[in-house]
């Protein structure tokens, strides 16, 4: 093989590959449970690991002398490595306690490490890995549509709501309208009303939400959190955020996801 593409044959081809497949399969698992960080995140995590390796293994044979160590050149791409780590973690926010931002961040440490790989003389390589980010960044949402879910495997649903008449009534009729079944309730515990929250209460129209019929917002003295174990093949993400929409609850946790109501 020549020695301009020494590095850049079809054995790392392969390697990143096959980092493309393994990381996309434990992506894989993590997207049918629903977590947080899913297919695309681990993917794209894996797929420029591997690429950063390759980088440290062969990216710097040009300006080594045969022999003789004259210096350490890997230790660039490790300091990029836990500089980048930094902006990463600055495009990962939470917006009402979800965690957003996890494929960007892992697409910025990919750019980062097709960067390195450019600067380091592996052109085919970062080409490689480019064609790879737009495939998991286009491709993969549509294979995450139609990813089976499981109907048996419950999901933990924990919801604060002031203690008004029928509004655990319309929780329930909420998680029954978005496909879902109910298999448990347990009351976790109670609080009292702080003062601004009897405030915030007081300025709740409650009736629409509820069928028009009257509310006494006197008698709610408490909050009442409940843990619901529901199963359905749909999305609790959005079951949750359907939840929260309910005039009368305070918050919505379910899972990885946190939802404030307004």
């Amino acid at each position: 093989m020549p020695g301009e593409l020494a590095g850049q044959g079809w054995l790392q081809i392969g390697e990143l590959a096959l980092a493309f497949v393994l990381s996309a399969l434990i992506g894989l698992e993590r997207e049918i449970r629903q977590k947080s960080a899913g297919l695309r995140t681990y993917t794209l995590v894996g797929f420029a690991s591997a690429l950063i390796i390759l980088i440290s293994k062969y990216g710097f044979n040009d300006i080594l002398v045969s022999g003789q160590v004259v210096l350490d050149p890997s230790r660039i791409a490790a300091q990029i490595v836990s500089g980048i780590g930094f902006i990463g973690g600055g495009v990962i926010f939470v917006r009402r306690d979800a965690v957003r931002g996890l494929t960007t961040a892992s697409t910025v440490w990919l750019t980062a490490a097709v960067g390195m790989a450019c600067g380091a003389g592996l052109p085919i390589l970062a080409v490689v890995v480019t064609i790879g980010n737009f495939i998991v960044v286009f491709g993969f949402p549509l294979l995450e549509q139609r990813l089976p879910k499981s109907r048996w495997t419950p999901s933990l649903l924990q919801v604060s709501f002031y203690d008004i008449r029928d509004t655990l009534s319309e929780i329930l009729a909420t998680c029954t309208r978005q496909d879902f079944v109910v298999s448990r309730v347990r009351v976790e515990r109670t609080s009292e009303l702080s003062p601004d929250q009897a405030e915030q209460l007081a300025n709740i129209d409650v009736g629409p939400a509820l069928g028009d019929r009257s509310r006494d917002h006197g008698s709610a003295e408490r909050i009442v959190t409940v843990m619901l174990a529901v199963q359905g093949v749909r999305s609790i993400t959005k079951l949750a955020e359907k939840v929260a929409e309910i005039k009368g609850v305070v918050s919505v946790n379910a899972g990885d996801v946190n939802v404030t109501s307004e």
